[in-house]
């Protein structure tokens, strides 16, 4: 690890960026048989399960790193998938899996053999909400999984997420959206409370905004509001100044515009001391303590810069991020 001092031009002291060098990861030859992948975390077999996107296939590496096998591949059926968004694992090695049949929101988990356990579909279809990249962000595009339950964005309740069981009901709608000044329009106002709720492993639930000025929220484990913080720092200053104030829409399946929102964040996660870790636009990681002090900013750095499209945690503290299905040592 390296640390680099980043340069401010309004006289701020500016905390150095810590370079993070891969320390690991899948090797090429399993990676180059991945088109697109956009989910990588490792179960406490050491096995690795990887969610290629463009390929609608979820992969298992063994723990060794030396095959990958296909165990969840494209399909409208139970047990396979469609347009996946996001992959989960939970710490009993259950993985599950948010997609888009048909434009039909489903979530279904897995063993790590692939067998089906159970899943069901949302009453809602997936619109265009959020674009990172080539992904469109929906309301199952936003899941965290608990084991027994599952956190989705769903700013259309009026609510900033909801707590599913495993069946699918609803166990309770946690935080209010925040003010937008938008709320004439509803479509744009939903879309800047659009984000990621996250389970904190030392209890309660973090709420990243990922469009709008970036900000995140800290919940108990009742889902009462502890604090909100602002998301900031040099790299996000110009993007935050330069926000638009109108937004260009694109038709969804129901033939309504839709606004296209770019987001300033790309993804988030919490590791297992509590810690928040997100991700920019812009290819910079900010890492917040308990409190929700900044007390890190970090660049993943492989064979080049990436922009993480997903980060999840390991044993032994270790980052396994994509693109690239790389590993990272976070102390």
């Amino acid at each position: 690890m390296a640390s680099a001092l980043a340069g401010a031009t309004d006289g701020r002291a500016v905390a150095p960026v810590e370079i993070l060098n891969a320390t690991g990861g899948l090797p090429a030859h399993i990676v180059n048989t991945f088109e697109d992948p956009i989910g990588f975390a490792e179960a406490t077999t050491g096995e690795s399960i990887v969610l290629d996107r463009r390929a609608h296939t979820i992969y298992s590496v063994n723990r060794q790193k030396t095959a990958a096998r296909k165990v969840i591949v494209i399909g409208f059926e139970e047990g396979k998938v469609l347009a996946p968004g996001v992959l989960a694992l939970s710490k009993d090695d259950i993985f599950a899996v948010a997609d888009a049949p048909g434009g039909l929101e489903r979530i279904q988990y897995f063993s790590l053999t692939g067998t089906l356990l159970g899943g069901f579909h949302l009453q809602t279809r997936a619109a265009p909400r959020v674009a990172v990249g080539a992904l469109i962000l929906n309301g199952v595009g936003s899941m965290s999984f608990t084991g027994m339950t599952f956190l989705l964005n769903r700013p259309e309740t009026g609510a900033l997420f909801s707590e599913f069981d495993n069946s699918g009901a609803v166990i309770r709608h946690i935080g209010t959206l925040r003010r937008t000044g938008y709320e004439n329009d509803p479509d744009v106002h939903i879309a800047m409370n659009i984000g990621l709720p996250l389970v904190d492993p030392s209890g309660g639930f973090y709420f990243v905004f990922m469009t709008g000025v970036p900000k995140f929220q800290k919940y108990d484990a009742k889902g009462a509001l502890i604090f909100e913080r602002h998301i900031e720092g040099v790299e996000l200053d110009r993007h935050v100044q330069s926000l638009p104030t109108t937004w260009p829409r694109r038709d969804s399946a129901e033939g309504r515009g839709l606004p296209l929102v770019p987001p300033l964040v790309r993804t988030a996660a919490v590791d297992p001391s509590g810690r928040l870790w997100v991700s920019l636009a812009e290819p910079y990681t900010y890492v917040y303590d308990k409190e929700g002090q900044k007390i890190r900013t970090v660049q993943f750095k492989a064979a080049g810069t990436i922009a993480p499209s997903s980060l999840t945690f390991a044993k032994g503290d270790r980052v396994l991020v994509t693109p690239g299905c790389y590993e990272f040592s976070t102390k």
